[in-house]
C-alpha cells in the first residue's frame, strides 16, 4: 500500500528495548515511516515483519528493516543499540563496551542523516548521548538523550502508590543522571498545590506523621531496573513508552517540558557535560533548559552527579 510521505523515524537497535520502541511508535500512529537497523539484519527483518502484520488495526505505517544507507533523510534517529546491563552491573560499568559500538554507529547514521535529531536511548544514556554529540559534530539541541523521562514516570507511579492518586496528577521531576547519582527533586514536587509533606501530613488520610517515604520511593526508583534485570534479564515497556512520549514531543513540536539529556553549559554551574533537566523540547531538539528553582541540598547533589560523569569519561579517554 502507498502510503503519504510524513514523519520518518529510524530505529538502531532492534533488541527488546528497539523493538517495543518501534511497536509504542507504531500504536501512536505518528510515523509514516519506520526502519529498524540491526547488526542481525534476521532479527531486525522479522521485527518488522511481525510489527507490519498489525497493519489492519493501525494508522498506515511502512515498517521495514534495513541498512543505514535506508534511513537516509529521517526526521528523527533513535539509538537503542549497544551491549546492555547484565545482573550486578551498573550502567556505567558498560561504557568502554559502548564506546566502540558508538563509533561504528553514529558516523553512518550522521553521513545519511544530516539534518535528524539523534536521540540516544542506550545505557549509559548520558556518557553516550555526550559522545554521541562529539561523534556526530551536531549542534547540542539536535542530540539528546532519553534522561530520566522514564525514571521520573517511575518517580510519580510510586508516589502514586503511596498517596492513592493518578500519578499524572502528580508533578515531580529525577534529575541528574539515568543511574545510580539520579536526584528526587522534592524541592519541584506538586500535588493540588501542595508539596509531598504537606500533602502527606493535610490530605493523605492512610499516610501517617512519617515522612520515611521520601528516602524510601526515590530508592525504589532508583534500583526499579536493577530488580528488573535481575528477575528478567531486561527492561523495555516503560522505557519504549518515555522514548514515544519524547518522539511526540518533537514531532508534535509541543515545546514540552521533559527531563531529557542535554547538554549544559554552565547551569547550576555545570559545564560541557549532559544531564537530565527539565527541558522544552520541540520540533528542533532541546529548545532551552530551564534552570529551576532546586533547594542548595539538590544543586549540590546534581553538580556531584556530573562531576561523577565527567570522570567517567575522563577515564574512557573521552
Amino acid at each position: 500500500m502507498k502510503i503519504e510521505k510524513g514523519n520518518k523515524i529510524s530505529i538502531i537497535g532492534a533488541g527488546f528495548v528497539g523493538s517495543t520502541t518501534a511497536y509504542a511508535l507504531l500504536l501512536e500512529g505518528i510515523a509514516s515511516e519506520i526502519v529498524i537497523v540491526d547488526i542481525n539484519k534476521d532479527k531486525a527483518e522479522a521485527e518488522a515483519m511481525d510489527l507490519s502484520h498489525g497493519a489492519a488495526f493501525l494508522k498506515p505505517c511502512n515498517v521495514k528493516a534495513g541498512d543505514y544507507v535506508d534511513t537516509k533523510d529521517s526526521d528523527i534517529v533513535i539509538i537503542t543499540a549497544g551491549v546492555g546491563q547484565k545482573p550486578g552491573e551498573t550502567r556505567l560499568d558498560i561504557i568502554n563496551k559502548n564506546l566502540g559500538v558508538f563509533k561504528q554507529i553514529v558516523p553512518e547514521v550522521v553521513k545519511y542523516n544530516p539534518d535528524a535529531i539523534l536521540l540516544v536511548v542506550s545505557n549509559p544514556v548520558d556518557v553516550l548521548t555526550y559522545i554521541t554529540y562529539k561523534l556526530s559534530g551536531f549542534p547540542a539541541e539536535r542530540v539528546i538523550g532519553s534522561g530520566t523521562v522514564l525514571d521520573t514516570s517511575r518517580f510519580k507511579y510510586e508516589l502514586g502508590e503511596h498517596f492513592d492518586i493518578d500519578p499524572r496528577n502528580i508533578h515531580s521531576y529525577i534529575i541528574g543522571e539515568h543511574g545510580d547519582s539520579e536526584i528526587a527533586a522534592w524541592s519541584l514536587t506538586s500535588i493540588a498545590g501542595m508539596s509531598a509533606e504537606e500533602y502527606s501530613t493535610k490530605v493523605c488520610e492512610h499516610c501517617g506523621p512519617s515522612l520515611e517515604f521520601k528516602k524510601q520511593i526515590p530508592e525504589k526508583v532508583k534500583n526499579a531496573a536493577y530488580e528488573m534485570i535481575k528477575k528478567k534479564g531486561y527492561t523495555n515497556y516503560a522505557v519504549g513508552l518515555a522514548v514515544r512520549r519524547i518522539v511526540d514531543a518533537i514531532l508534535r513540536d509541543e515545546d514540552a517540558i521533559l527531563t531529557v539529556s542535554s547538554l549544559f553549559t554552565g547551569q547550576y554551574g555545570i559545564d560541557n557535560i549532559y544531564l537530565a533537566i527539565p527541558t522544552i523540547v520541540n520540533r528542533g531538539g532541546a529548545k532551552k533548559i530551564l534552570e529551576v528553582d532546586l533547594c542548595e541540598e539538590e544543586k549540590e547533589k546534581l553538580k556531584a552527579s556530573g562531576d561523577l560523569l565527567k570522570s567517567h569519561l575522563n577515564e574512557a579517554g573521552i
